[in-house]
């Protein structure tokens, strides 16, 4: 009788025991699991490019006689170019290097008065404009800001015609070397396509020129010039996206 009611008082004290564990089990609340955060590599702008161009080309040429510095023309010439570039970067934590070449093809052109020959207009014809130049950059993410210079490279027909008849009294042609600097920003849209602005100062100082008359004389000119250009464009980048 003894060991049956101590028996009892034992389940009883299990069953308690038992319960309160549970209801305090029951009281807390799930668990709630969650999924690390997916990081998303931030942009590279390592790799090689190829892409197009266009924009405007403002140029100013002073022309003077050779023998003894008089005043020929003064010239401002405007006019639209278009063309392509090739290059490659690499990046270092935000600062991007670079190297560029770009080609432009354009007919930028005017003609003003001779201020030594009245009887002649005196016309320059700009046909091509190239750079080979160095790039360095800062990059935010997908955008990027540059400065960059280095040699330049044109092409220039020169000519005078009558005045009276407009026919052509002497030439001239020169392929010009000189130099560039220039500022630009650029924004990758995708892992594959960028596009930029960038606005360029040429320096092509002075060359005297051989000018051929029409009855097979040849005059000396000297003449000094200096262009801007402001282009927008596109690059196709390949290599290094991440």
């Amino acid at each position: 009788m003894i060991m049956k009611k101590m028996l009892l008082v034992a389940t009883a004290i299990v069953t308690a025991v038992s319960g309160s564990a549970l209801a305090a089990d029951m009281s807390k609340p799930a668990p709630v699991y969650t999924k690390a955060p997916m990081i998303v590599p931030a942009y590279s702008w390592t790799g090689c490019y190829v892409g197009g161009n266009a924009g405007g080309l403002w140029a100013k040429t002073n022309w003077t006689i050779a023998a003894n510095g008089q005043a020929i023309a003064n010239q401002n010439i405007s006019g639209f170019l278009g063309g392509g570039q090739v290059g490659c970067n690499y990046q270092i934590s935000t600062w991007v290097f670079g190297v560029q070449g770009d080609y432009d093809w354009t007919n930028a052109n005017t003609a003003t008065g001779d201020m030594a020959a009245v009887a002649l207009t005196d016309h320059t014809n700009i046909k091509s404009l190239a750079s080979a130049t160095g790039r360095v950059g800062y990059a935010w993410d997908r955008y990027l800001g540059y400065v960059k210079g280095g040699g330049a490279w044109e092409k220039e027909n020169y000519s005078t015609t009558f005045v009276a008849t407009g026919a052509t009294f002497s030439t001239a042609s020169e392929t010009r070397t000189g130099w560039t600097v220039g500022v630009g920003g650029e924004y990758a849209f995708t892992d594959w396509l960028t596009g930029f602005a960038e606005y360029d100062y040429y320096g092509f100082g002075t060359k005297t020129n051989t000018f051929t008359t029409a009855v097979a004389t040849t005059q000396l000119a000297n003449i000094k010039e200096t262009q801007s250009v402001a282009k927008a464009g596109f690059n196709f980048k390949f290599g290094g996206w991440h």
